[in-house]
């Protein structure tokens, strides 16, 4: 049993722990900080991180990555939190749960294979630059009317000196040893430097104390009717959508850096379990941590074990260590984040350009820039359509075709290419009806019918050589094609000698899924 939990062997044990630990630390001012962002309490924030962390760790499908209270999820909340109050809140972040445990036994989650590289590139280099952005926060203080300001000189130098340092210990201590991960030591050295030194600087328990109870089970306290439903369910599915991409993109950054493969589907249900706990104990709901997740992997945690380590020990810091919890300085956790950032970012991708075509850097910089300015549901889905059209529009101008007369005199059309919405107009194109001889044959054996759009096409064809009198040949078409063809009669014959064995590309992909063993 302990085996399972900690992903390879007990070796990897104290390294799950040791990383648990280390990412527990650097999680709680981000948890404090979404929930305050939310307009809810600290201790929200805190109890979804740790409950997150615990449930996802044992149903979720991919060791090794970190789940928690994240700002994509606080965006969301706000207006509902605002408009309707905490226990909407706690209806939706149920609702949500429930929507994504159904998204992963309904098989969904291996879709997000779909996603193009060029907009998981995006997704990745925006993140790193959210990341980034969310720590010039800590650099402002807020006065007595609530507007917030950038603090003194002085502090700010205090900070960014203890940021370089922190960021010089994790960069160079594992060049001496390995026996601790270099992120935590920093985060010990930081703090024990700024106390032993009374450096005067902001600490974690500036922003809020992290001293709570166990939490209790609580059912949100709203009515239960078709208004309330209507007032929660948009808020529900945007917070289930926009936490399943986040949690699978991260998922598939893991793999990446681990060389391993996650079960999307599996992790769907864990995330989806782990949001509904959340709601019925009083928590704000969350999903995979792309920042944290890389702390965790960097500092060697790999197993479920290191995810349970980051909700015992962050429920440990609630009950008995705020004390000491609050007293890290908040630069410390900068200079961590920092690094994730350093490590998150793609910097290869300046070497892309002149190297990919246009339209990929295009597609991976528009993910990136709506990723900082708006969140990543809509960037994500903005990068997937963008990619689309593109392939499209590239593929509409591969149809073409090879004209010849065959022996008894007829005009043969032999087809290459995709024939699908995009290339219709191009298809056709390609024929002169009215200049062509009685007898025309289109030869489908090098082109592939994809979709409606392209039988639709075919039969105007038809329609086009019925009106000027000539008879025309289709041969080598796919039994889907002959027996949706409207028009026909006997001006219009369909070969069906040779015909190619190939489908549709949706009756495909629909025979693929019936066929498919069921998705890890």
């Amino acid at each position: 049993m302990f085996n399972l939990i900690s992903r390879h062997s007990p070796d990897n044990a104290k390294n799950d722990i040791l990383s648990g630990l280390t990412v527990a630390l650097a999680l709680v001012p981000e948890a404090v900080a979404f929930a305050l962002v939310a307009h809810v309490h600290p201790l929200l924030g805190l109890y979804a991180a740790f409950m997150m962390a615990l449930i996802a760790a044992v149903l979720g499908g991919r060791p090794g990555m970190i789940s928690g209270a994240t700002g994509a999820i606080a965006v969301v909340v706000v207006a509902l939190v605002m408009q309707h109050g905490i226990e909407y809140l706690f209806a939706a972040v149920i609702l949500m749960g429930i929507l994504q445990v159904l998204f992963g036994l309904l098989r969904l989650g291996k879709f997000i294979r779909l996603v193009p590289y060029p907009v998981f590139l995006g997704f990745v280099n925006g993140l790193a630059i959210v990341i980034f952005l969310a720590q010039l926060e800590h650099f402002k203080v807020t006065d007595a009317t609530g507007h917030k300001h950038w603090m003194s000189v002085e502090s700010m130098a205090v900070m960014a000196v203890l940021a370089i340092v922190t960021m010089a210990i994790i960069q160079f201590l594992p060049r001496l040893t390995k026996a601790i991960p270099s992120t935590l030591a920093a985060i010990v050295v930081g703090t024990v430097l700024v106390m032993g030194l009374g450096i005067d600087t902001k600490t974690v328990g500036d922003m809020a104390s992290i001293a709570g109870d166990l939490p209790r089970f609580h059912i949100p306290d709203v009515p239960w009717n078709w208004e309330t439903f209507t007032i929660v369910f948009p808020y529900a599915f945007v917070m289930a959508l926009v936490g399943l991409i986040e949690s699978l993109l991260t998922l598939n950054l893991v793999d990446e850096l681990t060389e391993t493969v996650g079960r999307p589907n599996q992790e769907c249900i864990g995330q989806g379990v782990a949001n509904t706990v959340t709601g019925l104990f009083g928590g704000m709901g969350g999903c995979a941590m792309v920042g944290q997740s890389m702390i965790n992997i960097k500092s060697g945690g790999r197993g479920r074990l290191s995810r349970i380590a980051t909700g015992v020990f962050l429920l440990l810091f609630i009950l008995v260590g705020s004390p000491l919890i609050e007293r890290i300085p908040i630069a410390v956790l900068i200079g961590v984040m920092f690094m994730v950032v350093i490590g998150t970012f793609e910097w290869g991708s300046f070497k892309l350009f002149g190297k990919v075509p246009w339209p990929d850097v295009v597609i991976g910089i528009t993910v990136a820039v709506v990723t900082v300015f708006f969140d990543l549901a809509v960037a994500v889905v903005t990068g997937v359509i963008l990619s689309a059209l593109v392939f499209a529009w590239q593929h509409a101008k591969h149809i073409g075709v090879r004209v010849y007369f065959n022996e008894k005199g007829g005009k043969v059309y032999a087809l290459s290419g995709p024939l699908f919405f995009a290339s219709t107009q191009n298809f056709q194109e390609l024929f002169t009806p009215r200049a062509d001889p009685d007898e025309v044959i289109v030869d489908f054996q090098n082109s592939r019918v994809v979709d409606h759009s392209a039988l639709e096409a075919i039969d105007k064809l038809a329609e086009r050589y019925k009106r000027a009198g000539k008879r025309l040949h289709l041969v080598h078409l796919s039994p889907e094609c002959r027996s949706l063809l409207k028009t026909a009669g006997d001006l219009v014959e369909v070969n069906v000698v040779e015909d190619p064995t190939y489908h549709l590309v949706v009756d495909k992909a629909a025979e693929r899924l019936q066929k498919e063993p069921a998705a890890r």
